[in-house]
């Protein structure tokens, strides 16, 4: 994720320099463009030492936080920022990470340092979150907001595992009859049409953080439902069943002497799934449907894409950044994407890079004497 950030950076006259910070840096596992380009440095960083990220942080304009599973790496990355005075972005897809930066002091400290720190600008959330405010912004209240996606696991790598097991676990967020609950994870299977070669696509609740977020900013919306898939199906078939059957677990359990955590062991196997497995295709979806009024209509807005998760999460963080250099991105503290990008102007620098959205918008009127 963090190279297909770097990637569209480094095509871009205003900057000069990318420092790409990692807890192992390899020179050899970036991709040739960034492994030749003079614009990259590429460093050391251990995002649990908050002394040397606060000392790093302070070289740059902007930090761009891509180190997941970010229930574990959001808050802590974010601080270290805070404390640098710099402005911080990252693609966090936990709903806890954001729930902390929401209503700690990172806050505040963001808006006394007169910083912005965005979090969520990614793919999903992010470029969903800013559809729903393009779509919004032309209806005259909002009813309804249905966020939807698809991954292949042909896609997945090291933290994505863990964030695709860990977001199924316990009670999630979702926003239903105008109220925050929480349900079970993993539960409440719909059946949704992806585009092409995603197909039909069984989704699930999530725990992500549109569901915190999004009624911020979106005032009046009763529901906002957020739900998504590992495919092929068996993949979400067979963590069901490691959920219920506690093999997902993570209380440590003594085998042989050695404390062992479930959750650790089960995720350890799904990053090492045997070769002739249907791995399905090398591609991600997304779904956004909007319902709502305007000038006494019902209207309903629906976006689709589909393409590869590296780019499609890397580009809208990279976009950001750039909006915040242009001064485009005004808001200081905390803030979600539909809280303080531009639809119009995302949209547009988005699709000049290739992305294509599908989008239909359909009327019901009613006839009166």
């Amino acid at each position: 994720m963090g190279q297909g950030v770097a990637r569209d950076l480094v095509k871009q006259q205003q900057v000069t320099e990318i420092v790409l910070g990692d807890l192992y840096p390899d020179p050899e596992r970036l991709a040739p463009k960034l492994r030749d380009s003079e614009k990259v440095n590429l460093i050391k960083m251990d995002v649990n030492d908050h002394k040397s990220m606060v000392n790093a942080f302070k070289k740059v304009d902007v930090v761009i936080n891509c180190a997941g599973p970010f229930y574990k790496t959001a808050v802590p990355v974010a601080r270290a920022a805070v404390e640098a005075k710099v402005n911080y972005i990252d693609i966090c897809d936990d709903y806890e990470g954001t729930e902390i930066l929401f209503n700690s002091e990172i806050d505040k400290m963001a808006r006394e340092a007169g910083i912005t720190v965005l979090t969520g600008m990614g793919s999903d959330p992010g470029t969903n979150n800013v559809l729903v405010k393009w779509y919004a912004d032309q209806l005259d209240s909002v009813d309804d907001i249905y966020l939807y996606w698809v991954v292949s696991i042909a896609e997945l790598a090291g933290a994505a595992w863990d964030h695709s097991l860990h977001m199924t676990l316990g009670k999630v967020p979702q926003y239903i009859n105008g109220e925050l609950v929480h349900v079970e994870g993993g539960t409440d299977v719909a059946v949704e049409e992806f585009l092409e070669p995603l197909g039909t696509c069984h989704v699930r609740y999530v725990g992500h953080p549109q569901p915190l977020t999004i009624p911020k900013y979106i005032k009046g919306v009763k529901n906002v439902i957020i739900k998504g898939a590992l495919i092929p199906l068996w993949v979400d078939e067979l963590i069901k069943e490691q959920r219920d059957t506690g093999f997902l677990g993570k209380e440590p359990i003594e085998i042989k002497g050695i404390k062992v955590t479930p959750y650790d062991l089960a995720l350890k196997l799904w990053e090492t799934i045997p070769k002739g497995r249907d791995n399905g295709p090398q591609s991600s979806g997304l779904k956004v449907i909007v319902k709502g009024e305007r000038a006494g209509n019902k209207v309903t807005y629906t976006a689709d894409m589909v393409g590869r998760m590296a780019p499609g999460t890397g580009l809208p963080a990279a976009i950001a950044a750039l909006m915040m250099d242009a001064g485009d991105v005004t808001e200081k503290g905390v803030v979600a994407p539909e809280g303080c990008i531009d639809p119009a102007k995302f949209l547009t620098a988005f699709l000049k890079r290739g992305a294509r959205i599908h989008q239909t918008e359909k009327i019901s009127s009613m006839l009166t004497v």
